[in-house]
Protein backbone atom coordinates (compact mmCIF):
# COMPACT_ATOMS: atom_id res chain seq x y z
CA UNK A 1 0.00 0.00 0.00
CA UNK A 2 1.23 3.44 -0.98
CA UNK A 3 2.14 5.97 2.02
CA UNK A 4 2.96 9.54 1.52
CA UNK A 5 6.51 10.75 2.62
CA UNK A 6 7.52 11.98 5.45
CA UNK A 7 7.87 15.56 3.90
CA UNK A 8 10.20 18.33 5.66
CA UNK A 9 7.27 21.00 5.18
CA UNK A 10 8.83 23.55 6.92
CA UNK A 11 11.95 23.57 4.36
CA UNK A 12 9.82 22.55 1.20
CA UNK A 13 7.75 25.51 1.92
CA UNK A 14 10.00 28.02 2.94
CA UNK A 15 12.08 27.65 -0.16
CA UNK A 16 8.85 27.94 -2.24
CA UNK A 17 8.52 30.85 -0.31
CA UNK A 18 11.81 32.36 -1.41
CA UNK A 19 11.17 31.02 -5.26
CA UNK A 20 7.84 32.60 -4.86
CA UNK A 21 9.15 36.38 -4.31
CA UNK A 22 9.51 36.48 -7.80
CA UNK A 23 5.87 36.14 -8.11
CA UNK A 24 5.24 38.74 -5.49
CA UNK A 25 7.53 40.85 -8.28
CA UNK A 26 5.69 39.80 -11.13
CA UNK A 27 2.48 40.96 -9.14
CA UNK A 28 4.59 44.51 -8.46
CA UNK A 29 5.14 45.16 -12.11
CA UNK A 30 1.53 43.84 -13.36
CA UNK A 31 -0.49 45.95 -10.86
CA UNK A 32 1.78 49.31 -10.80
CA UNK A 33 0.71 50.62 -13.83
CA UNK A 34 -2.91 50.72 -12.66
CA UNK A 35 -2.43 52.86 -10.39
CA UNK A 36 0.13 54.96 -11.86
CA UNK A 37 -1.58 54.95 -15.25
CA UNK A 38 -3.68 58.79 -14.28
CA UNK A 39 -0.93 60.67 -13.40
CA UNK A 40 1.34 59.11 -16.26
CA UNK A 41 -1.29 59.85 -18.71
CA UNK A 42 -0.61 63.74 -17.52
CA UNK A 43 3.14 63.47 -17.34
CA UNK A 44 3.30 61.89 -20.91
CA UNK A 45 0.54 63.01 -22.67
CA UNK A 46 -0.94 59.92 -23.45
CA UNK A 47 -3.95 58.53 -26.23
CA UNK A 48 -5.25 55.11 -26.23
CA UNK A 49 -2.32 53.95 -28.01
CA UNK A 50 0.63 54.96 -26.20
CA UNK A 51 -1.81 54.53 -23.37
CA UNK A 52 -2.03 50.38 -23.96
CA UNK A 53 1.81 50.42 -25.27
CA UNK A 54 2.99 51.89 -22.44
CA UNK A 55 0.87 49.00 -20.24
CA UNK A 56 1.56 46.66 -22.43
CA UNK A 57 5.83 47.20 -23.14
CA UNK A 58 5.64 44.68 -19.73
CA UNK A 59 4.55 41.74 -21.89
CA UNK A 60 6.98 42.52 -24.50
CA UNK A 61 9.94 42.37 -21.85
CA UNK A 62 8.56 39.12 -20.32
CA UNK A 63 8.50 37.38 -23.85
CA UNK A 64 12.23 38.27 -23.99
CA UNK A 65 12.27 37.04 -20.23
CA UNK A 66 10.66 33.67 -21.13
CA UNK A 67 13.51 33.41 -23.80
CA UNK A 68 16.15 34.26 -21.52
CA UNK A 69 14.75 31.82 -18.78
CA UNK A 70 14.82 28.95 -20.82
CA UNK A 71 18.52 28.97 -21.85
CA UNK A 72 19.55 29.73 -18.30
CA UNK A 73 17.52 27.65 -16.65
CA UNK A 74 18.16 24.90 -19.10
CA UNK A 75 22.00 25.37 -19.05
CA UNK A 76 23.02 27.06 -16.20
CA UNK A 77 20.25 25.99 -13.60
CA UNK A 78 17.03 27.41 -11.80
CA UNK A 79 18.47 29.20 -9.23
CA UNK A 80 21.25 30.86 -11.41
CA UNK A 81 17.88 32.27 -13.26
CA UNK A 82 16.01 33.55 -10.29
CA UNK A 83 18.99 35.26 -8.79
CA UNK A 84 19.38 36.90 -12.75
CA UNK A 85 15.27 38.09 -12.59
CA UNK A 86 15.99 39.54 -9.21
CA UNK A 87 18.72 41.60 -10.55
CA UNK A 88 16.87 42.93 -13.64
CA UNK A 89 13.83 43.70 -11.43
CA UNK A 90 16.00 46.54 -9.16
CA UNK A 91 17.53 47.97 -11.67
CA UNK A 92 13.92 48.22 -13.85
CA UNK A 93 12.35 49.74 -10.99
CA UNK A 94 14.82 52.05 -10.54
CA UNK A 95 15.00 53.15 -14.48
CA UNK A 96 11.19 54.07 -14.29
CA UNK A 97 11.15 55.57 -11.01
CA UNK A 98 13.90 57.93 -12.58
CA UNK A 99 12.48 58.29 -16.63
CA UNK A 100 12.90 61.34 -18.14
CA UNK A 101 10.59 60.88 -20.83
CA UNK A 102 7.84 58.47 -22.19
CA UNK A 103 9.90 56.50 -24.48
CA UNK A 104 12.58 55.75 -21.53
CA UNK A 105 9.94 55.26 -19.54
CA UNK A 106 8.31 52.54 -21.58
CA UNK A 107 11.83 50.96 -22.23
CA UNK A 108 12.41 50.31 -18.79
CA UNK A 109 9.17 48.64 -18.68
CA UNK A 110 9.87 46.24 -20.77
CA UNK A 111 12.96 45.78 -18.92
CA UNK A 112 11.26 45.07 -16.25
CA UNK A 113 8.62 42.88 -18.23
CA UNK A 114 12.48 40.63 -18.97
CA UNK A 115 12.64 39.92 -15.17
CA UNK A 116 8.66 39.50 -15.21
CA UNK A 117 8.66 37.17 -17.80
CA UNK A 118 11.47 35.25 -16.56
CA UNK A 119 10.04 34.72 -12.85
CA UNK A 120 6.66 33.75 -14.23
CA UNK A 121 8.35 30.45 -15.78
CA UNK A 122 11.36 29.84 -13.09
CA UNK A 123 8.77 30.44 -9.95
CA UNK A 124 6.65 27.86 -10.50
CA UNK A 125 8.80 25.23 -12.08
CA UNK A 126 11.71 25.33 -9.81
CA UNK A 127 8.35 25.00 -6.86
CA UNK A 128 6.75 22.11 -9.08
CA UNK A 129 10.10 20.26 -9.50
CA UNK A 130 11.31 20.45 -5.12
CA UNK A 131 7.55 19.80 -3.99
CA UNK A 132 6.43 16.03 -3.43
CA UNK A 133 3.37 14.93 -5.52
CA UNK A 134 1.08 15.16 -2.56
CA UNK A 135 1.01 18.96 -2.19
CA UNK A 136 3.07 19.94 -5.23
CA UNK A 137 -0.58 22.06 -6.25
CA UNK A 138 -0.78 24.38 -3.05
CA UNK A 139 2.85 24.32 -3.28
CA UNK A 140 2.96 25.91 -6.56
CA UNK A 141 0.03 27.77 -5.82
CA UNK A 142 1.95 29.84 -3.81
CA UNK A 143 3.48 31.36 -6.79
CA UNK A 144 0.19 33.00 -7.40
CA UNK A 145 -0.67 33.79 -3.66
CA UNK A 146 2.79 36.06 -3.85
CA UNK A 147 1.54 37.26 -7.16
CA UNK A 148 -1.82 38.23 -5.54
CA UNK A 149 -0.12 39.96 -2.57
CA UNK A 150 1.97 41.79 -4.71
CA UNK A 151 -0.75 43.23 -6.46
CA UNK A 152 -2.86 44.07 -3.02
CA UNK A 153 0.46 45.50 -1.24
CA UNK A 154 1.22 47.74 -4.60
CA UNK A 155 -2.77 48.89 -5.12
CA UNK A 156 -2.22 50.15 -1.46
CA UNK A 157 0.48 51.52 -1.58
CA UNK A 158 -0.46 53.58 -4.50
CA UNK A 159 -3.77 54.61 -2.87
CA UNK A 160 -1.42 56.04 0.00
CA UNK A 161 0.59 58.00 -2.17
CA UNK A 162 -2.39 59.58 -4.29
CA UNK A 163 -2.06 62.64 -2.88
CA UNK A 164 1.72 62.82 -2.94
CA UNK A 165 1.74 65.65 -5.67
CA UNK A 166 3.01 64.86 -9.81
CA UNK A 167 5.73 62.49 -9.01
CA UNK A 168 3.39 60.11 -6.81
CA UNK A 169 4.34 57.70 -10.08
CA UNK A 170 7.88 57.83 -9.65
CA UNK A 171 7.72 56.53 -6.20
CA UNK A 172 5.12 53.96 -6.80
CA UNK A 173 7.87 52.32 -9.05
CA UNK A 174 11.43 52.99 -6.97
CA UNK A 175 9.85 51.47 -4.16
CA UNK A 176 10.06 48.31 -5.94
CA UNK A 177 13.69 47.78 -5.66
CA UNK A 178 13.67 46.88 -2.26
CA UNK A 179 11.80 43.43 -2.31
CA UNK A 180 13.54 42.96 -5.40
CA UNK A 181 16.70 43.20 -3.23
CA UNK A 182 15.27 41.02 -0.79
CA UNK A 183 14.19 38.13 -3.54
CA UNK A 184 17.87 38.79 -4.89
CA UNK A 185 19.19 37.53 -0.92
CA UNK A 186 16.77 34.80 -0.67
CA UNK A 187 17.75 33.29 -3.91
CA UNK A 188 21.26 32.93 -2.57
CA UNK A 189 19.97 30.35 -0.33
CA UNK A 190 18.04 28.54 -2.18
CA UNK A 191 19.35 24.64 -3.31
CA UNK A 192 19.33 23.95 -6.86
CA UNK A 193 16.32 21.97 -8.53
CA UNK A 194 17.13 17.95 -7.86
CA UNK A 195 15.55 17.21 -11.32
CA UNK A 196 18.08 19.66 -13.52
CA UNK A 197 20.90 18.31 -11.28
CA UNK A 198 20.19 14.50 -12.40
CA UNK A 199 20.15 15.80 -16.32
CA UNK A 200 23.02 17.92 -15.54
CA UNK A 201 24.99 14.46 -13.90
CA UNK A 202 25.03 15.59 -10.61
CA UNK A 203 23.25 12.77 -8.90
CA UNK A 204 24.90 12.68 -5.94
CA UNK A 205 23.91 16.66 -5.75
CA UNK A 206 20.21 15.61 -6.63
CA UNK A 207 20.14 12.88 -4.18
CA UNK A 208 21.27 15.15 -0.97
CA UNK A 209 18.38 18.00 -1.95
CA UNK A 210 15.70 15.13 -2.25
CA UNK A 211 17.34 13.57 1.15
CA UNK A 212 16.68 17.15 2.69
CA UNK A 213 13.46 17.05 0.90
CA UNK A 214 11.95 13.90 2.31
CA UNK A 215 14.36 11.64 3.63
CA UNK A 216 17.01 9.09 2.53
CA UNK A 217 13.85 6.45 1.04
CA UNK A 218 12.14 9.39 -0.72
CA UNK A 219 15.44 10.68 -2.19
CA UNK A 220 16.11 6.86 -3.59
CA UNK A 221 12.64 6.51 -5.30
CA UNK A 222 12.20 9.74 -6.66
CA UNK A 223 16.13 9.73 -7.89
CA UNK A 224 15.21 6.40 -9.84
CA UNK A 225 12.18 7.82 -11.36
CA UNK A 226 13.58 11.17 -12.60
CA UNK A 227 16.51 9.17 -13.87
CA UNK A 228 14.00 6.65 -15.53
CA UNK A 229 11.81 9.11 -17.23
CA UNK A 230 15.56 10.85 -19.19
CA UNK A 231 16.42 7.38 -20.24
CA UNK A 232 17.27 6.85 -23.92
CA UNK A 233 17.24 10.61 -24.17
CA UNK A 234 20.11 12.92 -25.83
CA UNK A 235 20.36 16.82 -25.29
CA UNK A 236 17.20 18.34 -26.85
CA UNK A 237 16.45 21.44 -28.55
CA UNK A 238 13.64 23.01 -28.98
CA UNK A 239 12.68 20.70 -31.82
CA UNK A 240 11.98 17.98 -29.77
CA UNK A 241 9.18 19.65 -28.08
CA UNK A 242 7.43 19.49 -31.29
CA UNK A 243 7.76 15.86 -31.11
CA UNK A 244 4.56 14.01 -31.82
CA UNK A 245 4.79 12.00 -28.01
CA UNK A 246 5.04 15.03 -26.01
CA UNK A 247 3.08 17.18 -28.89
CA UNK A 248 -0.29 16.76 -27.33
CA UNK A 249 0.92 18.12 -23.73
CA UNK A 250 2.55 21.00 -25.05
CA UNK A 251 -0.40 22.05 -27.19
CA UNK A 252 -2.92 22.33 -24.31
CA UNK A 253 -0.23 24.32 -22.18
CA UNK A 254 -0.06 26.63 -24.36
CA UNK A 255 -3.82 26.28 -24.88
CA UNK A 256 -4.46 27.32 -21.19
CA UNK A 257 -2.06 29.68 -21.19
CA UNK A 258 -3.44 31.81 -23.89
CA UNK A 259 -6.61 31.11 -22.60
CA UNK A 260 -5.97 32.45 -19.00
CA UNK A 261 -4.85 36.04 -20.54
CA UNK A 262 -7.74 36.34 -23.56
CA UNK A 263 -10.42 35.52 -20.98
CA UNK A 264 -10.04 39.24 -20.48
CA UNK A 265 -9.68 39.27 -16.52
CA UNK A 266 -6.28 41.07 -16.43
CA UNK A 267 -8.25 44.37 -18.08
CA UNK A 268 -10.04 44.87 -14.97
CA UNK A 269 -6.54 44.42 -12.98
CA UNK A 270 -4.47 47.06 -15.20
CA UNK A 271 -7.25 49.42 -16.24
CA UNK A 272 -9.47 49.61 -12.99
CA UNK A 273 -8.90 53.30 -13.28
CA UNK A 274 -9.95 53.65 -16.87
CA UNK A 275 -13.62 51.15 -16.39
CA UNK A 276 -14.38 53.20 -13.05
CA UNK A 277 -13.50 56.44 -15.02
CA UNK A 278 -16.32 55.84 -17.61
CA UNK A 279 -19.07 55.83 -15.21
CA UNK A 280 -18.19 58.67 -13.39
CA UNK A 281 -15.96 57.63 -10.42
CA UNK A 282 -13.45 60.10 -8.54
CA UNK A 283 -9.83 59.37 -9.05
CA UNK A 284 -9.83 58.50 -5.28
CA UNK A 285 -12.51 56.02 -5.65
CA UNK A 286 -10.60 54.77 -8.80
CA UNK A 287 -7.84 53.92 -6.73
CA UNK A 288 -9.71 52.91 -4.17
CA UNK A 289 -11.49 49.95 -6.14
CA UNK A 290 -7.77 48.45 -6.82
CA UNK A 291 -7.53 48.22 -3.45
CA UNK A 292 -10.58 46.22 -3.19
CA UNK A 293 -10.04 44.13 -6.20
CA UNK A 294 -6.54 43.44 -5.02
CA UNK A 295 -8.15 42.11 -1.16
CA UNK A 296 -11.15 39.48 -3.11
CA UNK A 297 -8.04 38.43 -5.17
CA UNK A 298 -6.24 37.52 -2.08
CA UNK A 299 -8.61 35.95 -0.55
CA UNK A 300 -10.13 33.51 -3.07
CA UNK A 301 -6.02 32.60 -3.98
CA UNK A 302 -6.38 31.46 -0.38
CA UNK A 303 -9.67 29.50 -1.03
CA UNK A 304 -7.84 27.95 -4.07
CA UNK A 305 -4.84 26.76 -2.41
CA UNK A 306 -6.96 24.93 -0.01
CA UNK A 307 -9.32 23.63 -3.31
CA UNK A 308 -6.33 22.70 -5.97
CA UNK A 309 -5.29 19.11 -4.15
CA UNK A 310 -8.93 18.49 -3.04
CA UNK A 311 -11.23 19.47 -5.63
CA UNK A 312 -8.40 19.09 -8.47
CA UNK A 313 -7.44 20.99 -11.01
CA UNK A 314 -9.96 20.36 -14.09
CA UNK A 315 -13.24 21.42 -11.95
CA UNK A 316 -11.45 24.36 -11.11
CA UNK A 317 -10.77 25.00 -14.29
CA UNK A 318 -14.80 24.23 -15.82
CA UNK A 319 -15.95 26.56 -12.58
CA UNK A 320 -13.40 29.72 -13.84
CA UNK A 321 -14.50 29.59 -17.15
CA UNK A 322 -18.46 29.03 -17.14
CA UNK A 323 -18.34 31.73 -13.84
CA UNK A 324 -16.27 34.20 -15.74
CA UNK A 325 -18.79 33.93 -18.93
CA UNK A 326 -22.03 34.67 -17.29
CA UNK A 327 -20.53 37.46 -15.01
CA UNK A 328 -19.10 39.34 -18.06
CA UNK A 329 -22.96 39.24 -19.37
CA UNK A 330 -23.77 40.79 -16.24
CA UNK A 331 -21.19 43.21 -16.43
CA UNK A 332 -22.10 44.46 -19.90
CA UNK A 333 -25.36 45.41 -18.62
CA UNK A 334 -24.29 47.44 -16.06
CA UNK A 335 -21.55 49.53 -17.49
CA UNK A 336 -24.29 50.65 -20.07
CA UNK A 337 -26.28 51.86 -17.35
CA UNK A 338 -23.74 53.96 -15.55
CA UNK A 339 -23.94 51.70 -12.71
CA UNK A 340 -21.98 51.70 -9.67
CA UNK A 341 -23.22 48.59 -8.44
CA UNK A 342 -21.02 46.77 -11.38
CA UNK A 343 -18.18 46.78 -8.44
CA UNK A 344 -19.98 44.09 -6.70
CA UNK A 345 -19.67 41.59 -10.21
CA UNK A 346 -15.89 42.69 -11.02
CA UNK A 347 -15.36 41.75 -8.10
CA UNK A 348 -16.99 38.43 -8.16
CA UNK A 349 -15.14 37.85 -11.68
CA UNK A 350 -11.48 38.60 -9.94
CA UNK A 351 -12.82 36.01 -6.90
CA UNK A 352 -13.89 33.64 -9.93
CA UNK A 353 -10.38 34.01 -11.62
CA UNK A 354 -8.42 34.08 -8.50
CA UNK A 355 -9.57 30.38 -7.06
CA UNK A 356 -9.60 28.98 -10.33
CA UNK A 357 -7.74 30.14 -14.12
CA UNK A 358 -5.13 32.40 -12.36
CA UNK A 359 -3.31 29.43 -9.95
CA UNK A 360 -4.63 26.44 -11.52
CA UNK A 361 -3.17 27.29 -14.93
CA UNK A 362 0.60 27.78 -13.32
CA UNK A 363 -0.21 24.28 -11.49
CA UNK A 364 -1.14 22.85 -14.57
CA UNK A 365 2.38 24.39 -16.78
CA UNK A 366 4.43 23.37 -14.04
CA UNK A 367 3.50 20.14 -13.84
CA UNK A 368 2.29 18.47 -17.49
CA UNK A 369 5.24 18.46 -18.95
CA UNK A 370 7.99 15.16 -19.15
CA UNK A 371 11.13 16.37 -17.62
CA UNK A 372 13.35 15.57 -20.63
CA UNK A 373 11.40 18.67 -22.08
CA UNK A 374 10.18 20.78 -19.24
CA UNK A 375 11.72 23.99 -19.76
CA UNK A 376 11.41 24.30 -23.12
CA UNK A 377 8.10 23.58 -23.55
CA UNK A 378 7.48 25.68 -20.53
CA UNK A 379 9.24 28.20 -21.90
CA UNK A 380 6.63 28.08 -24.88
CA UNK A 381 3.78 28.15 -23.35
CA UNK A 382 4.52 30.90 -20.71
CA UNK A 383 6.06 33.00 -24.17
CA UNK A 384 2.50 31.96 -25.79
CA UNK A 385 0.79 33.54 -22.42
CA UNK A 386 2.70 36.48 -22.60
CA UNK A 387 2.03 37.52 -26.08
CA UNK A 388 -1.72 36.89 -25.72
CA UNK A 389 -1.55 39.48 -22.64
CA UNK A 390 0.15 42.04 -24.42
CA UNK A 391 -2.70 41.35 -27.31
CA UNK A 392 -5.23 41.95 -24.58
CA UNK A 393 -4.05 44.79 -22.92
CA UNK A 394 -2.82 46.61 -25.92
CA UNK A 395 -6.20 46.12 -27.80
CA UNK A 396 -8.58 47.03 -24.86
CA UNK A 397 -8.31 50.95 -24.74
CA UNK A 398 -8.73 51.33 -28.36
CA UNK A 399 -11.77 48.52 -27.97
CA UNK A 400 -13.64 50.49 -25.15
CA UNK A 401 -13.06 53.38 -27.47
CA UNK A 402 -14.88 52.05 -30.10
CA UNK A 403 -17.31 49.58 -28.24
CA UNK A 404 -17.25 50.78 -24.84
CA UNK A 405 -19.11 48.03 -22.46
CA UNK A 406 -19.49 45.51 -25.24
CA UNK A 407 -15.87 44.87 -25.13
CA UNK A 408 -16.98 42.31 -22.30
CA UNK A 409 -19.23 40.43 -24.87
CA UNK A 410 -16.03 39.34 -26.26
CA UNK A 411 -14.60 38.41 -23.62
CA UNK A 412 -17.44 36.40 -22.66
CA UNK A 413 -17.30 34.13 -25.92
CA UNK A 414 -13.61 33.66 -25.31
CA UNK A 415 -14.46 32.17 -21.77
CA UNK A 416 -17.45 30.31 -23.46
CA UNK A 417 -14.74 28.45 -26.17
CA UNK A 418 -12.23 27.91 -23.08
CA UNK A 419 -14.58 26.09 -20.86
CA UNK A 420 -15.26 24.14 -24.01
CA UNK A 421 -11.24 23.47 -24.56
CA UNK A 422 -10.92 22.51 -20.56
CA UNK A 423 -13.95 20.30 -20.86
CA UNK A 424 -12.73 18.24 -23.81
CA UNK A 425 -8.79 18.27 -24.02
CA UNK A 426 -7.33 18.51 -20.13
CA UNK A 427 -7.29 16.07 -18.40
CA UNK A 428 -7.01 15.74 -13.98
CA UNK A 429 -3.02 15.42 -12.46
CA UNK A 430 -3.73 16.20 -8.61
CA UNK A 431 -1.87 13.62 -7.01
CA UNK A 432 0.42 12.26 -9.25
CA UNK A 433 4.20 12.65 -9.29
CA UNK A 434 5.78 14.41 -12.11
CA UNK A 435 7.21 11.28 -13.63
CA UNK A 436 3.72 9.45 -13.40
CA UNK A 437 2.28 12.44 -15.45
CA UNK A 438 4.03 11.30 -18.39
CA UNK A 439 1.93 9.14 -19.27
CA UNK A 440 -1.35 11.47 -19.02
CA UNK A 441 -0.70 13.75 -21.38
CA UNK A 442 1.63 12.30 -23.87
CA UNK A 443 0.16 10.21 -27.23
CA UNK A 444 1.95 6.21 -27.45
Amino acid sequence: MYREPKVNTAYVTGISFISAMGGYLFGFDFAVISGALPFLQKEFNLNAYWEGFATGSLALGAIAGCLLAGVVSGKYGRKPGLLLAAVIFILSSLAMAFAPGRDFFIASRFAAGIGVGMASMLSPMYIAEVSPAHFRGRMVAINQLTIVIGILVTNLVNYSLRNQGVDAWRWMFGLGSIPSALFFAGSLWLPESPRWLVRAGKKDRASAVLSRIGGSDYAANTLGSIEASFTGEGRFDYRSVFHSAVLPAVLIGIGLAVFQQLCGINVVFNYTTKIFASIGASQDDQLLQTVFIGGVNLLFTLLAMLLVDKLGRKPLMLIGAGGLALLYLVVVQMLATGSQDVSWFLLAAIGTYAMSLAPVTWVLIAEIFPNRIRSAATTIAVLCLWLAYFILIFTFPILFDELADNTFYIYSAICIIGFAFVWFRVKETKGKSLEEMEGVFQSH
